[in-house]
C-alpha cells in the first residue's frame, strides 16, 4: 500500500493548511491522524480532519488566537482543543499517553512521542499519520492491516480493552467498516472474555456505537458473529434476529435505499410492541427512537394494488408505512414486490389532504356535534375508498351522501 497520501481530496479542506502551518513553526510539529489518513488510503470519503502535535494545549490555544482563528477547548483537560480556521472545525490533540484507567476514563500525560502516542490508540489503521507533504508515518503495522483489510488491537488486545470497554464495540464497528472476512481471532477472543465490562458503560456510548454499526457495510456477518459469541444477546438484552437483518439490508441495497439505524434495529429486534421497551432501555434511545419503533411495530395487510397502497400509506404515514412493509419482507411475512411498490409509491406519491372540511357539511345542513364528527369521517374513508378524487363534482358527490349519513 502507498506511503503517500499527497493528492488527497482534503488536503483542500480551507483552513487546513493554515493550522498544519502555525502547528508546525518553532520546536513544534503536526500531523493529520486517525480517520482522514486512513479514508484516504481506502479511497474513501473524508468526514473530519484531526490532527495530533507535540504542542501544549494552551500553546495551541494561543498560537491559534494570534492567527485569528478561533480556539474551543472542548476537552483540554485530556489535550484536546477544537480550531476554527476557513468555517471548518479541527480537533487538535496534543500528543499523550495514558497513565491509569478504569475502563471508561483514562488519566493521561502529554509527551512528544510520535511512537507512545501511537501505542494508547486502539487499531492500528486508526495510528496512522500524515505529514503536512502527505508522507504517511507508520508506527505500529497499520499500512499492512490497512492493506489486508484486517481490524488489528495495537499490542495486546485485553491491556487496549480494559483501558476503554467501549473498544469492543468499536472492534466490530471497524470491522463492519473496513474489514473483510473473519473478524480477528486474537481480538475476538479478548472481546468475548472481557464482555462484562460493557456493563460499566453508560448506555449513551454503547447506543452510538451501536447505530454506527447497524449501518456499516459489513453489518450482517459481523452482527451474526456477535450473536455466536453471546456479544449481540448482551447489547440488546434479547435474542437478535440477524437473518432478517441481513434480508432488510439486501431490500434497501435492492430498493436503493439508504441504510437507516432504526429500521434496522427494528428489523434485528422488534417483534412486537413490547420489545420497544427493553431496547429503549439497554440502548438509551431517544423519544423520537422509541416513537418510531412503537409505529413500526403494527401489522401489514394485503397490498394486492396500488390503491390498496396509497390508503395504507395514508392511514398510517408514508415514512412508517413504508418501513412497516419493508421490515415484513424482512421477516418472511409480505412479498417483496409488494415492498417494492410501496417503496416507489412512498417515493413518488405526496401524501394527499381530504378537499374538504367540516363547514361544507354543515353547509349542507348538518349541525355541530356528533353526528357532524361522524359524517367527516365517513366522508374521509370514502374519499380514500375512491382512491383521493379531488375533482369538484366527485368531491361534491361524496359530501352528499355524507350529509345524508349525518
Amino acid at each position: 500500500m502507498t506511503s503517500s497520501i499527497a493528492g488527497a481530496a482534503f488536503w483542500a479542506t480551507p483552513g487546513l493548511a493554515e493550522v498544519l502551518g502555525l502547528l508546525n513553526a518553532g520546536d513544534e510539529e503536526a500531523r493529520v491522524v486517525g480517520g482522514a489518513v486512513r479514508n484516504s488510503l481506502l479511497n474513501l470519503p473524508v468526514i473530519d480532519v484531526d490532527i495530533a502535535t507535540t504542542a501544549l494545549p494552551q500553546e495551541v490555544v494561543e498560537r491559534a488566537r494570534r492567527a485569528g482563528m478561533k480556539p474551543v477547548p472542548t476537552g483540554i483537560a485530556h489535550g484536546t482543543v477544537t480550531v476554527v480556521a476557513g468555517h471548518h472545525a479541527f480537533e487538535v490533540t496534543t500528543l499523550r499517553e495514558d497513565m491509569e484507567t478504569d475502563g471508561r476514563r483514562a488519566v493521561v500525560r502529554f509527551g512528544r512521542d510520535w511512537r507512545h502516542d501511537a501505542e494508547r490508540r486502539d487499531f492500528t489503521l486508526n495510528a496512522l499519520y500524515a505529514t503536512a507533504d502527505g508522507t504517511v508515518v507508520d508506527l505500529v503495522g497499520g499500512l499492512s492491516d490497512l492493506a489486508a483489510r484486517r481490524v488489528r488491537f495495537i499490542g495486546d488486545a485485553q491491556a487496549r480493552i480494559r483501558e476503554d470497554y467501549l473498544r469492543i464495540l468499536r472492534l466490530f464497528r471497524f470491522h463492519a467498516s473496513y474489514g473483510v472476512g473473519e473478524v480477528d481471532p486474537t481480538a475476538l477472543s479478548a472481546a468475548v472474555r472481557l464482555r462484562a465490562g460493557l456493563l460499566g458503560l453508560s448506555r449513551e456510548r454503547i447506543r452510538a456505537e451501536t447505530m454506527k454499526l447497524l449501518v456499516a457495510p459489513g453489518a450482517a456477518p459481523t452482527l451474526a458473529t456477535m450473536s455466536e459469541s453471546g456479544l449481540l444477546q448482551m447489547l440488546l438484552g434479547g435474542i437478535g434476529d440477524v437473518k432478517a437483518f441481513a434480508r432488510l439490508a439486501g431490500l434497501e441495497a435492492s430498493l436503493g435505499l439508504r441504510p437507516d439505524p432504526t429500521r434496522r434495529l427494528a428489523a434485528l429486534a422488534l417483534r412486537v410492541s413490547v420489545d420497544v421497551e427493553r431496547l429503549r432501555a439497554h440502548l438509551r434511545l431517544s423519544n423520537a427512537e422509541t416513537r418510531r419503533l412503537f409505529a413500526l411495530a403494527g401489522p401489514v395487510p394485503p397490498l394486492p394494488d396500488v390503491q390498496s397502497v396509497k390508503a395504507f400509506l395514508y392511514a398510517g404515514g408514508v415514512e412508517a408505512g413504508r418501513d412497516r412493509v419493508l421490515l415484513a419482507a424482512a421477516h418472511g411475512r409480505c412479498d417483496p414486490a409488494a415492498a417494492a411498490r410501496v417503496v416507489e409509491a412512498a417515493a413518488t406519491w405526496d401524501l394527499p389532504r381530504p378537499p374538504f372540511t367540516a363547514a361544507d357539511l354543515i353547509a349542507r345542513g348538518l349541525k355541530p356535534g356528533p353526528g357532524l364528527g361522524a359524517a367527516l369521517r365517513w366522508a374521509e374513508q370514502a374519499w380514500i375508498d375512491a382512491g383521493f378524487p379531488t375533482g369538484e363534482p366527485a368531491v361534491s358527490a361524496l359530501l352528499e351522501k355524507a350529509a345524508r349519513q349525518g
